[in-house]
């Protein structure tokens, strides 16, 4: 796999990714009818081609030149200071091979003015969480509406400070 930015033409992969990964890692959580919705409401083709085009921003996938396996998209924010990291997805038949951490190194060099990285976590997501904290993240607040929506699913703040 390699890691690239994504483009018009890898949305309808993107999108499927993240149907995937959603329902495979919280259909038993929160039913497949909420992650349904979930994900109409934020991976919507429309969305989704809006994030290539926001400024201050990076839409990556991890690519082996014949699927895509992992997608990451991140924003800078207060001042560039700080990067949001909004999606980190694997495929889940391609967990645990490396492709995470792929992502996450390429999103860090591509920000190199900012002092920290972010994420809201799925509480649930013992796996995420577990990942985030082993890649150096530590949990810093909850919020009680993960995304960017009300959805009423909890999630962990965390935060990596990074060296400039």
């Amino acid at each position: 796999m390699f890691v690239r930015t994504a483009g018009e033409r890898d949305l309808t992969a993107i999108r499927a990714l993240l149907v995937e990964t959603w329902h495979t890692t919280y259909d038993a959580v929160y039913g497949p009818d909420r992650i349904d919705r979930v994900i109409e409401d934020w991976c919507s083709p429309a969305k989704l081609r809006a994030s290539l085009e926001r400024p201050n921003a990076e839409f990556l996938v991890a690519d082996d030149g014949k699927r895509i396996g992992g997608v990451a998209y991140a924003e800078s924010v207060e001042g560039g200071t700080v990067v949001d990291l909004q999606q980190l997805h694997v495929a889940p038949d391609l967990q645990g091979r490396g492709i995470g951490g792929m992502l996450l190194d390429e999103v860090i060099e591509n920000f190199p003015e900012a002092r920290s990285l972010r994420s809201e976590v799925v509480e649930q997501n013992k796996r995420a969480v577990a990942f985030y904290l082993a890649n150096g993240f530590a949990e810093i607040g909850r919020a009680d509406n993960y995304g960017p929506a009300q959805s009423g699913i909890a999630a962990l703040i965390l935060e990596r400070m990074l060296t400039a």
